[in-house]
């Protein structure tokens, strides 16, 4: 075997996991889902059937990514994020052949506790701040915050705030790449 598993996970048939992924406490990987290589799950985490993550993925404690949902490498879901696959849930009417899909896209944070409603994409290297309520999509780099989540800023890949100049040019203040701010989309110079 070429990743760790604690001994109270769950790993059902059909999964495929990367090599150098660990799996913590209490967690349950469902059939028919991918989990890349070099991720690290947390306590208390279930993947459903059919979920793919990315290589890197770190998914804290008591997270469940449900299916429908897709997180591209190095994606970043902090404890307790919520993510939802059926607009309008009822108990009484089965919904499943209505999953909408979730798309968080290369390097994208989910902060702890944030909630993501179902059919949205979350840009890459977009952050999402802990408590917010992802209600519509999340552009690349955006810095969203709040309830409904609204954008405040814009994030570097290392995870740091960017200011943007008059000209439209931003260094992010740790690793000094530098980014364009044209028509509301940013870009890596």
């Amino acid at each position: 075997m070429t990743y760790q598993i604690h001994e109270t996970a769950i790993i059902d048939k059909e999964c495929i996991i990367g090599e150098g992924t660990i799996i913590w406490h209490f967690s349950h990987i469902m059939s028919n889902c991918v989990i890349g290589k070099n991720c690290n799950l947390g306590q208390n985490v279930v993947i459903s059937p059919g979920v793919v993550l990315g290589n890197n993925v770190k998914v804290q404690n008591n997270v469940s990514v449900y299916t429908g949902v897709i997180c591209e490498d190095d994606v970043f879901l902090g404890p307790s994020v919520v993510f939802t696959n059926v607009i309008n849930p009822r108990s009484a009417v089965s919904r499943r052949d209505e999953y909408k899909k979730t798309h968080v896209k290369k390097g994208a944070t989910i902060g702890a506790n944030a909630t993501i409603i179902c059919g949205n994409e979350i840009g890459k290297y977009a952050f999402v701040g802990a408590g917010a309520v992802v209600t519509k999509s999340i552009p690349d780099y955006a810095l969203v915050v709040g309830n409904p989540a609204r954008q405040i800023g814009w994030m570097s890949e290392y995870g740091c705030r960017l200011y943007f100049d008059m000209e439209g040019k931003a260094v992010c203040q740790e690793s000094k790449e530098e980014y364009k701010l044209e028509k509301n989309i940013v870009s890596k110079l």
